[in-house]
């Protein structure tokens, strides 16, 4: 909805501030669409050479997430947490052997079964049976487990990153496309010198059209684009974060309570459920849940 507002901002200053200083706009209309192709198509084809396929598909994809805002809302916090008191309050009361229904197969516990948004997300399923895996082959140095999960979590966060760059270097890239287009149109008004100077001062005009459709479409659109979803990425990623602090703390000994109330500090605190509100939702699930 900001993202919105924000574009209708951009437009309604620009080109009004440009309407109420007495420009006129018949030779923007006339030269846009034709700069627009050069800088544009420049643009996606220089992205296109630039990342692989599937980091073209994650940044449409991401695109989408910007106006659409990130994944993990609050309820899902609790879920994930509720998730993670059920599977350490299920090792430590009744051990490994029970634990081990539940992630060998996660699409079939009851558990994960009653959180499925967290069930469809890979990532964080993988990352939990993983990690609880490695702790019933007995890797029980809390130290290392965490480097193990640092590791994975910041090889995740790499990779999904990707489409963010992919976004602010298509940003860095449209004022030098501008000036390419501008170049073309000073090469055509080069190529009409004899013409009337009204002939030449539209031509030019035309050609710094594209001057100022790269500037304008770098800072006014795309790269802000690029870090809204740079910040979308790094909330989503802390979602991963609860969940090593969790079973980090489960592993120091902690109870399952505990090791709930630690992960719920890392939770952003637009979305961060209180210590009662907690203590409310997880005396809520049923003792069949476990």
């Amino acid at each position: 909805m900001f993202q919105i507002i924000g574009i209708l901002v951009v437009l309604g200053m620009v080109f009004g501030g440009y309407a109420l200083a007495g420009g006129h706009f018949d030779v923007i209309a006339k030269a846009a669409p034709f700069e627009m192709m050069i800088i544009g198509g420049a643009a996606v084809g220089a992205f296109l050479i630039g990342q692989p396929f599937k980091v073209v598909m994650a940044t449409v994809g991401g695109v989408a997430k910007i106006f659409a805002g990130p994944k993990w809302k609050a309820k899902d916090y609790e879920d994930l947490l509720c998730l993670l008191f059920l599977l350490t309050k299920t090792m430590k009361t009744k051990g490994v052997i029970a634990l081990e229904a539940h992630i060998e197969k996660p699409a079939e516990s009851a558990i994960f079964q009653r959180y499925p948004k967290i069930l469809k997300d890979h990532f964080a399923t993988d990352f939990i049976c993983d990690t609880l895996r490695m702790m019933t082959m007995n890797l029980e140095d809390p130290h290392q487990v965490e480097d193990a999960m640092e590791n994975q979590l910041e090889k995740h966060h790499h990779e999904i990153a990707k489409p963010a760059l992919a976004l602010q270097n298509m940003a860095d890239a449209l004022p030098a496309l501008g000036i390419v287009a501008a170049v073309l149109g000073i090469i055509k008004t080069m190529g009409a010198i004899n013409e009337p100077p009204e002939y030449l001062g539209k031509m030019i005009g035309s050609a710094l059209v594209g001057t100022f459709l790269g500037v304008f479409l770098a800072y006014g659109f795309v790269g802000p684009m690029a870090s809204v979803l740079n910040q979308i990425i790094d909330e989503e990623h802390h979602f991963y974060k609860i969940i090593q602090a969790v079973l980090v703390a489960h592993l120091h000994g902690n109870a399952a309570q505990i090791s709930v109330e630690i992960g719920r500090g890392e939770v952003p605190s637009a979305h961060q459920p209180s210590f009662t509100k907690l203590e409310d939702v997880l005396g809520a699930i049923p003792p069949e849940a476990a």
